[in-house]
């Protein structure tokens, strides 16, 4: 029986071949492809050349291209098809055009499923795998399709039913509603990333407010899914009313710190006392927000370690914040100079060295103090601001002190540094008197200097 369906279309594609007029379907068939080749390249060219940096959207254009040649293709051979069989049978474009289709649907999937779960371009295995399963079972129906064995297939499965509670559902009623739930959320989720995309690149907005405005879209889309999967499947509405209770239930015995973490994250993006790129510290994770999730946030230190740290975090604890209102930072540091130096001329000299560095900003401009009077010299401060603390402060305060030494080794200015006089307890006076240098190597040469 099964093999019915099977030996009549083969006897139908036989009896096309005898027949001169398979001719205009092999011509059809093939004029498709050509003009819908032509017609996707034409198109992929023009969004390309108008696209003058390989951005992110230049990418997404490029694999959404991929979804439209068959579908053009597809399209053609539709239009071909239903002029043709007003005057012969069209057996060949019959089983031509659901291949073209499903290979259409195939790569459409592969779009909104990476669109969805590639994160920054790159593919995971489980999403390979998951691609080559849906490839497969498209691939199966079409062939179920083309032979003539889907109706013969539904109907098994719409006869065969499994007990759930009271009542007996059809495999095909669950398999229906597998699909549509499948369906609705994936538009859903992959809706909500084209609004994220849209939103992120609105430059007049804040970013805090691009970023809760991309999380509701996204979450509003996904309810609006279930709820809609819930329909068309048949399940009463009210009887989420029951899985409500359970869940404030569960809320209040075992899940406070997911909601606070959730609740937290929402209260940060609308208060927007962080953003993205902000150099922040709270408790002893410090580094620039690259990620502001509705559950937990993503500081990345300057060693290129991530920290994903809670959002209760920044609520209930001090957070400290380098560019919240104000991007500019101080930072400062410290040099000796020997007594007999010219202190005026010193301090010109270190202002003109830290405002020498690229980074430190020119207003307010970088400034010399006297610290104190030390044992050893004077010791100078130079005090400097930045207005890029997402760049760190180690390599422009290095930079600062290179600028300094180069200046006083330019200018002769000698830079103390610690002496001490050691004296051996019962030893004659004036022998075994040695000045050891702070840090000096063991072993050295005994000789007396002042200290």
């Amino acid at each position: 029986m099964n093999q019915i369906p099977l030996l009549s279309l083969i006897a139908d594609l036989a009896d096309d071949v005898r027949n001169p007029a398979m001719m205009w379907q092999i011509g059809a068939i093939l004029a498709s492809v050509i003009l819908g080749w032509a017609l996707a390249h034409g198109l992929r060219a023009a969004f390309v050349r108008n696209t003058q940096a390989p951005t992110a959207e230049h990418f997404g254009i490029e694999s959404f291209m991929r979804v439209l040649t068959p579908a053009l293709i597809a399209g053609l051979m539709a239009v071909a098809q239903y002029f043709l069989s007003k005057s012969q049978h069209v057996h060949a474009l019959s089983v031509a055009l659901p291949l073209c289709s499903s290979l259409a649907l195939i790569r459409f999937g592969f779009y909104m499923l990476r669109k969805v779960f590639a994160r920054h371009g790159q593919v995971g295995a489980a999403l390979v795998t998951f691609e080559k399963v849906f490839a497969l079972l498209v691939w199966l129906a079409v062939a179920l399709y083309i032979t003539g064995l889907w109706p013969d297939l539904f109907e098994y499965l719409d006869q065969t039913t499994l007990p759930l509670g009271k009542h007996k559902v059809s495999v095909a009623t669950i398999l229906q509603a597998i699909v549509s739930v499948a369906v609705l959320l994936m538009l859903a989720m992959w809706a909500g990333a084209t609004l994220e995309d849209r939103l992120m690149k609105l430059s007049g907005m804040h970013s805090s407010l691009r970023v809760v405005m991309a999380r509701m879209a996204r979450a509003v889309l996904i309810l609006l899914a279930v709820l809609l999967s819930l329909s068309l499947v048949g399940i009463d509405l009210t009887v989420l009313s029951v899985f409500g209770g359970a869940l404030g239930v569960g809320l209040g015995l075992g899940l406070q710190k997911i909601a606070s973490n959730y609740v937290s994250g929402f209260i940060i993006l609308l208060d927007r006392s962080l953003s993205i790129g902000d150099m922040i510290t709270v408790d002893k994770y410090s580094g620039r927000v690259t990620q502001i999730n509705t559950r937990y946030t993503v500081l990345q230190g300057l060693d290129g370690i991530e920290s994903i740290v809670p959002n209760e975090m920044f609520i209930a604890g001090a957070v400290q914040n380098s560019s919240l209102s104000n991007r500019n930072l101080a930072l400062s540091t410290q040099v000796s100079v020997a007594y007999e130096s010219d202190l005026e001329a010193v301090l010109v000299m270190l202002v003109a060295a830290a405002a020498s560095v690229a980074r430190v900003a020119t207003e307010p401009a970088p400034s010399a103090t006297l610290l104190r009077f030390g044992a050893d010299g004077l010791d100078l401060q130079v005090g400097f601001w930045i207005s890029d603390p997402e760049n760190g402060r180690g390599g422009v305060t290095s930079d600062v002190n290179r600028a300094i030494w180069h200046a006083l080794k330019a200018s002769n200015v000698s830079v103390p540094f610690p002496q001490r006089e050691v004296r051996i307890v019962g030893a004659p006076a004036g022998a075994g008197a040695f000045a050891a240098e702070a840090g000096g190597a063991p072993g050295a040469a005994p000789g007396v200097v002042p200290g």
